[in-house]
């Protein structure tokens, strides 16, 4: 007679991993390999494993992507997000899956993949500035919050006494993607994140197009997630963003909800920590 924990449990599995594979086009999860870029068990690892601290994180970071001009302008422009936000977002957990657990073999070639992508987004802002995607200061832009977000959301809901030295062998790791990208400067320790992020903030604006994408990625439901679950999600991500961020894109930081979506994601992450029978 089969194990009703175990069958719960192994639906779960099957559940959140539709969620992230275009099971249409017959993609399976990653395989995490042994001769991947980085060895088991290292911080970036560990961090990029753990599901509710990445999408906490990952839309965090999005929402304050959105406000340098020049990505937003290049999602404007060469995106089908207002049509496909859910793809679009799978594609690039996908990308973190692949360059962090995958072969380096095959890390390299999503990574040369999206350069060539890269090489042929370009255009004009409203203002007529010419905008690239392969604009190393953009791209640093694009990483830095990337990382400083994947992290916060480990830190938020997993593991808040995480020591500075394994924060910082997670900017070193991850720094390695990010040149590969194109990317500069590019952080190597918690601190040097903090710096850059202060140096490129200068880069950010507000505008209209900004608080559209933010309220469209705030709003998404994708396939196979229950909507309670998705609120909850956007509310600790709003939470996230430093109170300026919150302001350039007119959301308001989560009050009432606040308590009850921490407490939710927590015991959320726990429940798919046991169902991948992480620690």
């Amino acid at each position: 007679m089969a194990d009703p924990i175990e069958t719960l449990r192994l639906k779960l599995v099957d559940q959140v991993r539709g969620v992230f594979n275009d099971r249409t086009s017959g993609q399976k999860p990653v395989p995490p390999s042994d001769e991947a870029l980085f060895a088991r068990d290292t911080p970036i690892r560990l961090v990029h494993a753990d599901l509710v601290g990445m999408m906490t994180g990952g839309i965090r970071g999005l929402l304050l992507q959105m406000l340098h001009p020049h990505a937003l302008q290049g999602v404007l422009d060469h995106s089908n997000f207002r049509t496909d936000m859910h793809g679009r977002l799978r594609r690039t957990a996908r990308f973190i899956a692949v360059t962090t657990f995958g072969a380096e073999e095959d890390a390299m070639k999503a990574i040369e993949r999206v350069n060539r992508i890269h090489a042929h987004v370009g255009g004009r802002l409203p203002d007529g500035t010419r905008y690239e995607a392969t604009d190393p200061r953009t791209l640093a832009w694009v990483h830095v919050v990337e990382a400083q977000s994947f992290l916060a959301g480990y830190l938020r809901h997993v593991r808040p006494d995480m020591p500075y030295t394994e924060q910082d062998e997670y900017y070193r790791q991850f720094a390695i993607i990010a040149r590969a990208l194109g990317a500069d400067p590019v952080p190597e320790t918690r601190a040097e994140a903090d710096a850059i992020f202060r140096e490129l903030r200068t880069d950010l604006q507000t505008s209209p197009a900004a608080r559209e994408v933010a309220q469209l990625v705030l709003s998404q439901k994708p396939e196979g997630t229950p909507p309670a679950l998705q609120a909850v999600i956007a509310a600790e991500s709003v939470a996230m963003l430093p109170d300026w961020a919150r302001r350039m894109l007119r959301l308001q930081r989560p009050m009432l909800t606040a308590l009850p979506a921490r407490a939710a994601t927590w015991g959320v992450g726990r429940t798919l920590r046991w169902a991948f029978r992480q620690k």
